[in-house]
């Protein structure tokens, strides 16, 4: 049932996109409020609630974040306050009007293979940040599978100590079960967002302390998900088993 549903919210979300774009094309001074809009739109398509943990520091320049699901662009592009640009990867730029998503408001495209990015993609955030905008990346470069995020890539550290960025973590719980495109299944769930203090960035290694803060507090909500089904899984054999035995003293 869940690969039926991620069949129709597939074309539901190429549709809602190609409004955005053209939304957006007619009148892109507005598109924060198309974009969030249209994050709202997948929420009700899918039937996923969000529940936020903190809050943004208004004086935060760059924001990174777990990467399990193009849930966790949707979850953030509804309910983050600032006008955020995303940093992404070029291909989604190139992609025929679909890439428009990233062009039209002014999102950063980065070549991934090209290591000679870096000057530019500064000038970019730079740019952004004057203007208002505040820059959210995933710095482990791509989707992780399961619960263990990947080695963080050293883009932010640099983008962050180049320009000196305040930086804030943010902690994404449930968005790979929503929608996961490895076994293309869309279900309906919980979504935690986590707002984490802002980093202490004079620490030289403050990139691979932050990425084990965020990896504990998965680890956390893991074990806490696991424990509970556990409890549930004994609660109800508890109850059978009950049932059953009222059921032989009354024979």
């Amino acid at each position: 049932m869940s690969r039926i549903k991620a069949l129709f919210y597939s074309f539901w979300f190429v549709a809602t996109v190609m409004v955005v774009i053209v939304l957006m094309w007619a009148k892109n001074s507005s598109h924060r409020t198309f974009r969030r809009m249209w994050g709202r739109w997948q929420r009700y398509a899918v039937g996923y609630d969000i529940e936020i943990i903190g809050s943004p520091d208004p004086q935060v320049g760059l924001f990174i974040a777990n990467h399990q699901s193009i849930m966790d662009i949707v979850v953030l592009e509804e309910t983050h306050p600032a006008n955020i640009c995303w940093i992404a990867k070029k291909e989604i730029g190139e992609l025929p009007i679909i890439g428009k998503i990233l062009t039209l408001p002014k999102m950063i495209a980065v070549d991934r293979k090209n290591p000679r990015e870096l000057v530019r993609i500064v000038h970019e955030v730079d740019d952004r940040i004057k203007n208002g905008r505040a820059i959210v990346m995933f710095p482990e470069g791509t989707r992780h599978r399961g619960t263990k995020m990947l080695k963080f890539q050293n883009g932010a550290k640099m983008i962050a100590n180049k320009l000196g960025l305040k930086v804030q973590p943010i902690v994404l719980i449930g968005t790979g079960a929503i929608a996961d495109s490895k076994e293309f299944r869309v279900r309906s769930g919980h979504v935690k967002i986590i707002y984490l203090d802002p980093v202490d960035t004079s620490d030289s290694a403050w990139l691979e302390n932050t990425r084990t803060k965020m990896q504990a507090i998965i680890d956390e909500h893991e074990n806490s998900a696991q424990n509970l089904a556990e409890n549930s899984e004994i609660s109800e054999q508890n109850s059978t088993q009950n049932s059953a035995s009222n059921s032989s003293g009354q024979c």
